[in-house]
């Protein structure tokens, strides 16, 4: 029996509007939509909206830059949006602006409830003013040498070569990155929102919800370190809302943003007629969920719901945060050709090739994914191609030449049908729990079996004996009936190539009532390829785009030797005499939260301590290392990595996975001493 009915209002966070959409962005659509789109097969009342990020000081610098109006830039750029949204399939029910009416009527609501609450107070700051622009700057647009590491060219608020947050008055030589000139320090008047005011409605709200656990971690970080005041103003210059008690002041873009949401669900609202406050009122019981990614779960899980609390608005039924996503277990980068936007996948690529491989990785928790081209290749040629498409390829040709298409009243094996209706409560618990990916191995397993089955009994074999008619067309219907319900199970995932099986299944739209009934005895149309092969040649034109040249084919090549890497070019003697080889000891190790396989170590070499970041997580707990002595590379520059500034490298050995070992010295051997 299906669930009874429910209300659900889903949002993804908020695309910024002074760029492109790329392959990093998707995985959090991706991911919504497919829940989104499993609700509505159950056959619930769900609404999904969403809304371009559109005000703030880049857009309003941006669009100067380009000789445009702010409104000319996010017009452009939302077009774009909903262009590589759409291509997607992603199935927005309102897609609008944070640039809008409805926005800033409830962005204005909101502050005059949280105003006349006692919520907001005056203060006076100092901050950052750039004498030749004529406006204030923020942190980002201060440029200086860090105060810790001495390194040149940094952020006003923390250091890209380090990793050191500080204050931009704590910058050496600080100049303004949009004129050049020295900032000088101005006092200015801000509003604040009192968020420590809301503390025990959030550790309410906590309590009340189960959300993920590195989310309740990371709060009651934040609540053991006491909140803080927000400030929720900006000065002119800026793109955004003004302040309506308040002239020359404007919504800082994170007030606005979140309530985007609602204002492109009222902007529905008012087109449709669905009842806003149903959804969004104090009294509703309806549920609101909130995808987004794990660099903004502070304002979802603090700011986000004491607004709401403030401003007599339901608060969210849940946050839903996910990870980043890495392209062949690095970040993306245009220089290696894998910064991939939506558009330059989709001029090479099917958008569920894609979708079906995201799902496949995604689980319910925060963990950042992998997008590892070789991997994606073989497993949607396998899964998709090999697996799934190929039931239908094997079995539709006889039906169609032999019985016009049609099915038999009796399928061979109802058993096996009977099998993946029984899978489909697991594989639905799947779906609701955001676990895709655990979803995708039984849709996967099961058609194995199906084809395994078709296998055993070789309707091409069959076809050939005399008076077999009967047999050969219950067999091809058993597998088309699985076919067909193993689509219904992928459709929220695959929702294009659904669409083409339904037209060749010839049964109307796919529902998940579907799995609970009977095969109908229907006629199929002619069969049709419905997906193709990946091409290794698709893949590499993919991360080879924009001004980067593709390499010469001999780089494209396979290398010579089977199961190796291509040799590097070679180095000369000189150049191996460079390497500073020293032992060390492992005073400290611990796992990185949020990364697959990497170990941060603190390693003494001699009176220096380094920070190494090695991949031998799979390999070696943490405990069972502190106190080892290792050999590393002392002189190896630091690298900026996504956890931290790594300042050297362990040496290891071995095929991989749990097979590694680390080069360890000779016994007498002491931390800091030369390896020759």
């Amino acid at each position: 029996m299906l669930q009874d009915q429910r209300k659900i209002l889903v949002t993804s966070a908020l695309p910024y509007a002074n760029g492109p959409i790329h392959l990093g962005h998707l995985v959090e659509y991706i991911q919504t939509d497919i829940w989104v789109r499993f609700q509505r097969m159950r056959g619930h009342e769900i609404y999904y909206v969403c809304a371009d990020d559109a005000h703030g000081t880049p857009i309003m610098l941006k669009a100067e830059q380009e000789g445009l109006t702010p409104e000319q830039l996010i017009e452009r750029i939302g077009a774009s949006h909903r262009a590589d949204f759409a291509d997607f399939a992603i199935s927005f029910d309102n897609y609008h602006s944070t640039h809008s009416p409805e926005n800033r009527a409830v962005a204005t609501l909101i502050y005059e409830r949280l105003r006349d609450g006692g919520h907001i107070v005056k203060r006076s700051i100092q901050q950052a003013y750039d004498p030749v622009k004529g406006m204030f700057l923020p942190d980002r647009f201060i440029r200086g040498t860090c105060p810790r590491c001495k390194s040149t060219d940094q952020y006003g608020d923390s250091c890209e070569v380090c990793g050191a947050t500080y204050a931009p008055t704590d910058l050496i030589d600080p100049v303004s990155a949009l004129s050049g000139a020295r900032p000088e320090q101005r006092s200015s008047e801000h509003l604040f929102f009192r968020l420590g005011n809301f503390e025990n409605v959030l550790k309410t709200w906590l309590e009340e919800h189960e959300l993920q656990s590195g989310v309740v971690n990371k709060l009651q970080e934040w609540f053991e370190a006491g909140l803080q005041d927000w400030d929720i103003s900006r000065d002119t210059p800026y793109f955004g809302f003004e302040i309506p008690d308040h002239p020359g002041k404007y919504f800082y873009v994170w007030l606005d943003a979140p309530i985007g949401y609602l204002g492109s669900f009222r902007n529905y609202c008012d087109r449709t007629g669905v009842d806003f406050e149903a959804f969004c009122g104090p009294d509703s019981e309806a549920e609101m969920y909130h995808f987004i990614g794990k660099d903004i779960t502070y304002f979802h899980t603090l700011f986000w719901p004491a607004m709401l609390k403030g401003a007599n608005l339901r608060l969210p039924t849940n946050v839903f945060v996910h990870g980043f996503l890495t392209v062949d277990g690095q970040k993306m980068s245009k220089s290696r050709g894998t910064f991939i936007t939506a558009r330059e996948y989709l001029e090479r690529l099917r958008p569920e090739y894609l979708r079906y491989y995201f799902a496949a990785k995604l689980g319910p928790e925060i963990e950042d994914i992998d997008l590892n081209l070789e991997d994606f290749q073989a497993r949607v040629n396998a899964d998709l191609v090999g697996k799934v498409v190929n039931i239908a390829s094997r079995c539709a040709g006889f039906l169609t030449k032999r019985f016009d298409g049609r099915l038999s009243a009796t399928p061979d094996a109802p058993e096996l049908l009977e099998a993946i209706r029984a899978a489909a409560p697991s594989i639905a618990a799947g779906y609701e729990a955001r676990d895709y990916a655990r979803a995708m191995r039984e849709v996967m397993a099961l058609a194995d079996r199906v084809n395994q089955y078709v296998d055993r009994r070789k309707p091409w074999i069959i076809a050939k004996a005399a008076a077999a008619d009967a047999e050969l067309q219950a067999v091809c219907t058993t597998g088309i009936a699985a076919f067909r319900l193993l689509m219904a199970l992928l459709k929220p995932v695959l929702p294009r190539m659904a669409a083409e099986a339904e037209d060749f299944l010839g049964g109307g739209a796919l529902t998940w009532a579907d799995l609970e009934s009977g095969t109908p005895a229907l006629a199929i149309e002619p069969f049709k390829p419905l997906m193709q092969r990946i091409e290794s040649e698709q893949v590499k034109a993919m991360t080879h785009t924009g001004t980067e040249a593709p390499p010469p084919a001999a780089e494209m090549a396979a290398p010579a030797v089977p199961d190796m890497d291509p040799i590097a070019p070679e180095i000369s003697i000189e150049d191996f005499a460079k390497i500073d080889l020293r032992v060390a000891r492992i005073a400290t190790a611990r796992h990185v939260e949020g990364a697959d396989k990497l170990v941060e170590l603190e390693l003494e070499v001699g009176s220096v301590k380094k920070r190494v970041f090695a991949g031998i997580k799979s390999a070696f707990e943490p405990e069972d290392l502190v106190g080892r002595l290792i050999v590393m590379v002392a002189n190896l520059a630091p690298r900026k990595m996504r956890f931290g500034v790594s300042e050297g490298m362990v040496l290891a050995a071995g095929p991989g996975g749990s097979d590694l070992f680390l080069l360890t010295p000779d016994s007498g051997a002491k931390p800091g001493m030369r390896v020759k």
